[in-house]
């Protein structure tokens, strides 16, 4: 069925203007003026030198990426376990189990961040960069497993069985057959899960305290400060490190299927 032509039209302007402000930070992210101004009048990568040239945002970015690979890591080792029992489990309660692990999703994060914050206060974890990456985990432990289960219901059961029957044990037949068959929607599940946790703001703002900021805190911080076009250099970054990511996914997802 061909589609009417101010259909296309009205698809092409809502692109435009859904594109226009990344297009607007990229710019502003190469401007040589001293305060944010669109168009800039000059050019350059000073913006670029000063965050990397600056002790505090060279932390905020540690920060982030040490809890981002703490958080992926145990979402996607728990994900995997979690989407493992739902696909090949037999048990009852499979909707009840996967309706409790989708809880984050539903709930507001701000719900969640306080009720963390309260626990963490009381523990003394706050400021804690493997707590706050578990607290990440929670949040993107719904991904992975929605991810995951998708994943391993493409393998076929037929073939672990065939490992079973080889002799293979359990352990080897997840380790050797039910793992490598998976990888893509592993490596998928490890990516959307460390951008979950890259670009949580909310939970971090309650759980990193001043020893860990993370890079989105600091972001915050500097805009209720001080509007420094070194934010407009920070997102431009931010966002190419999110097309990197989107596009190695999708070569992952077409090799998944050309395996199938």
């Amino acid at each position: 069925m061909k589609a009417l032509p101010w259909v296309n039209s009205f698809t092409a302007l809502l692109c435009v203007v859904l594109i226009s402000p990344i297009f607007i930070v990229m710019v502003l992210s190469f401007s040589g003026d001293a305060l944010l101004q669109f168009p800039p009048r000059s050019f350059s990568l000073r913006w670029y030198e000063n965050f990397f040239g600056d002790s505090r945002w060279r932390d905020a970015l540690y920060n982030s990426l040490v809890i981002g690979l703490g958080a992926c890591l145990i979402a996607t080792s728990v994900g995997f376990l979690a989407a493992y029992a739902l696909v090949r489990g037999k048990f009852k309660a499979k909707k009840l189990a996967l309706s409790f692990i989708l809880l984050p999703l539903i709930i507001p994060h701000v719900i969640s961040a306080i009720a963390l914050y309260f626990l963490s206060s009381k523990l003394g974890l706050i400021g804690v960069r493997p707590w706050i990456s578990v607290a990440h985990a929670v949040i993107g432990l719904p991904i992975v497993v929605l991810i995951l289960v998708s994943a391993l219901q493409s393998v076929d059961e037929n073939v672990e069985r065939a490992a079973y029957s080889m002799g293979a044990s359990r352990w080897t037949t997840f380790r050797r057959v039910v793992i490598p068959l998976a990888l893509p929607g592993v490596v998928s599940a490890v990516l959307f899960s460390f951008l979950t946790s890259f670009d949580e703001l909310i939970i971090a703002m309650f759980l990193a305290g001043l020893s860990a900021e993370t890079l989105q805190v600091r972001i915050w911080n500097s805009l209720l400060m001080d509007a420094e076009p070194i934010i407009a250099a920070v997102s431009a970054l931010l966002i190419m490190a999110t097309v990197l990511f989107l596009a190695l996914d999708a070569s992952l997802r077409r090799m998944r299927a050309r395996r199938l």
